[in-house]
């Protein structure tokens, strides 16, 4: 009661990653709070997920097997989490804000009266004094997320109604394993006393998934274009630099709504969250919509030819010139250096 719950998401028998992301943020706030961190995973043949979400300092993990429950459906999923929350009364939630989480999260907020914050990038927590009602509420969950289009970042609470919901973004928080041999337990849930035969009105006779074959997440070296590379033509040269650096291309919304790259290649608040080793930010502004989804890459340099763009004050290394010019002189001297 009164703990800290993940829903974990499963395809093809593997948890997501945005799900493990969210064990290790879990595990931290747990331990702040001095309660436990719980999970609930539900599909089919289970059994070799434990391996993947106790390790990450999970002490009780629900698991809901039956073949019925993958992939993923919205009536049965919703009845069994919110009838589990029913029961463990969990002050926080927190789910992915993938696409099954951003159906989930809101049916179950709804059918449990609690609040929620979708998107958030960050999660804190800390107290509030509600000065009109001089009354101070203590280890509120902070749900940090950027708001009014990215122009702000606005920090949400919810004082008063439980479990207080958030649903996060993929890439924002690093994942990593507590324990390797850590001990948890594992409750098997009684299916049928969670959801009923109407809950699978709906039938998938066939289902097709074309897997994405970019993978910009995991690229350890990421060249970025903006509005600022002119054209589709010069946005090419950033590909002939990715090439030569072993990376990937990436963009941000403004070159992205002018047609220089596809969107599975922006970068951002509303794209990917990236973390690479080296970010190489050329002819981007730096809006916060952008930062959010790239402050965190381990080393950035930023080409532009405006000395006071926004992306310089993050920037560990700053190139004021025209990108178009700069870039081929990167991949001779890199060529050059390399042989």
């Amino acid at each position: 009661m009164n703990n800290i719950f993940v829903y974990c998401e499963i395809e093809d028998g593997k948890i997501a990653e945005v799900s493990q992301e969210l064990l290790t943020k879990g595990r931290s706030l747990a331990n702040q709070l001095k309660c436990k961190l719980e999970a609930v995973a539900i599909g089919s043949g289970l059994d070799e997920i434990v391996r993947d979400i106790i390790p990450y300092g999970v002490d009780k993990l629900y698991i809901a097997d039956d073949q019925r429950l993958y992939p993923y459906q919205t009536l049965p999923h919703t009845s069994i989490v919110v009838k589990l929350f029913q029961e463990e009364k969990p002050q926080i939630v927190l789910m992915g804000a993938s696409p099954i989480g951003r159906d989930l999260g809101p049916r179950v907020s709804s059918a449990l009266h609690s609040g929620l914050t979708a998107d958030c990038t960050s999660l804190e927590i800390g107290d509030h004094i509600d000065k009109k009602a001089e009354k101070k509420y203590e280890n509120l969950l902070y749900q940090i997320r950027p708001a009014f289009g990215g122009n702000i970042i606005a920090t949400i609470i919810n004082p008063d109604c439980r479990p207080q919901m958030a649903t996060v973004r993929e890439g924002v928080m690093r994942k990593s394993i507590l324990d390797q041999d850590y001990k948890g337990e594992i409750v098997k849930l009684n299916v049928s006393k969670y959801v009923s035969d109407t809950d699978f009105v709906v039938e998938i006779l066939e289902r097709h998934i074309e897997q994405n074959k970019l993978n910009i997440k995991g690229s350890p070296i990421i060249v970025a274009g903006g509005y600022g590379m002119g054209n589709k033509e010069n946005f090419q040269l950033l590909y002939d630099l990715a090439e030569v650096l072993g990376g990937e291309v990436g963009a941000s919304r403004a070159a992205v709504d002018a047609g220089f790259a596809g969107h599975e290649r922006q970068i951002g608040q509303t794209g990917v969250t990236v973390r690479p080793k080296l970010y190489i930010a050329c002819g981007i502004s730096g809006q916060i919509q952008h930062r959010a989804g790239m402050d965190q890459s381990a080393q950035i340099i930023a080409i532009n030819t405006d000395h006071e763009a926004p992306i310089n004050s993050i920037a560990d290394y700053v190139i004021t010139g025209d990108v178009v010019e700069i870039i081929p002189k990167m991949i001779n001297y890199y060529k050059k250096n390399t042989k």
